[in-house]
């Protein structure tokens, strides 16, 4: 018989307790959940290939399968101090697009999701689908992992995507961008459609996991008891910050105030400009920075990773190396001067393991 995942039932009351206590700012130290790969897994691999995305799946391949594949890869993995067992299905950036009638493109090595038809902003209606193919599958796929884990595994959210992103999809081009001058109240309209409908997704998702799941997590693998999600509006990088406040930010607000724990995903310098305003969102919980593609590394920007935890939100950072071979967290606890707000993901390997325990040490973690 399969070895389970080694991850001892009673160890989630310690992820509970410090999780809970660096969502509230009362940790003294970072959070760091990572995993080292490598270790005997006790089982043979699974014959379903490991792709980064569902959608290159053969659709004949069942959820059993998935889950029986993510479970041979987390009993790979020894979890080091707040790290823990969690999967999070990836069908691509903005699923609730696919949700909502989008098409998908898997020709290449990602996944886009593509507008039906070429309608007018006018003509766009949107509507909660409970039999839409894909939510049916993610369900599936879901009610599945909570049938194998049983509570064991944090199952995450997949990753539904931000609502002007959704739009954006039905809009493609510079659509989206001349409907913001041209049509705003249809905009407004179909924002606040997609927001209510986002929510019900995200509920209804939702209460296939929790009879067992421990908590809540995203894509972004954070740990919360309550509802958590790293929000997001990859749109905003083209328009400016007055369009920010007029047509992103309420329904932002709206959002932060049904989570418990909300986190927003802040990406490429483009978005910068919208720092200020966020951060005046009370109930936003966090922020994740992420430099992006040519523009300088994470380690770059001590202003940007300053100006999040002056402003009391906590910060995500990834278990990577800045270009002098120092952790990303050693640097940034030297820029800010402290380490505390601040959760580090990621995984390793099981031969780095001496290094990363020196690593654990030096913030406390261990």
């Amino acid at each position: 018989e399969a070895m389970p995942v080694q991850f001892p039932v009673d160890r989630w009351d310690r992820i509970k307790r410090d999780y809970r206590s660096w969502w509230a700012g009362e940790l003294d130290r970072p959070l760091f959940n990572i995993g080292l790969e490598g270790i005997d897994p006790g089982r043979p691999e699974p014959d379903l290939p490991e792709y980064e995305f569902q959608w290159f799946y053969d659709p004949a391949r069942t959820p059993e399968e998935f889950v029986d594949r993510w479970d041979y890869s987390l009993s790979r993995t020894k979890f080091v101090a707040d790290g823990f067992p969690s999967v999070c299905p990836n069908f691509g950036a903005g699923l609730a697009a696919a949700f909502l009638g989008a098409g998908i493109d898997t020709m290449s090595d990602t996944a886009w999701f593509l507008a039906p038809d070429d309608r007018q902003i006018a003509d766009i209606e949107f509507e909660f689908d409970p039999d839409n193919v894909w939510f049916r599958r993610m369900v599936d796929i879901k009610r599945a992992a909570a049938r194998h884990w049983d509570g064991s595994v944090q199952m995450g959210m997949t990753d539904l995507g931000g609502n002007l992103d959704i739009l954006s999809v039905f809009r493609p081009g510079e659509g989206l961008l001349l409907d913001l001058l041209d049509h705003p109240e249809h905009v407004e309209r179909l924002l606040w459609s997609s927001s209510d409908i986002w929510w019900r997704y995200f509920t209804e998702l939702d209460e296939v996991l929790q009879p067992t799941n421990p908590g809540y997590s995203a894509w972004a693998a954070i740990y919360s008891e309550s509802p958590y999600y790293m929000l997001q509006c990859d749109f905003c990088y083209m328009i400016s910050p007055e369009m920010f406040d007029e047509f992103v930010k309420p329904e932002l607000v709206a959002m932060c105030r049904k989570l418990t724990n909300p986190f927003f995903h802040l990406d490429g310098p483009g978005q910068l400009r919208h720092l200020d305003s966020l951060l005046e969102i009370e109930e936003l919980k966090g922020v994740e920075w992420i430099p992006g593609s040519g523009a300088p590394e994470v380690d770059k920007w001590p202003e940007v990773h300053t100006k999040i935890r002056a402003a009391d939100k906590l910060l995500q950072i990834w278990h990577e190396k800045a270009e002098d071979g120092r952790w990303y967290i050693d640097v940034l606890a030297e820029q800010i001067g402290t380490a505390e707000g601040i959760i580090v993901i990621g995984t390793d390997s099981m031969e780095n393991e001496d290094e990363i325990v020196q690593m654990l040490d030096r913030h406390g973690a261990l």
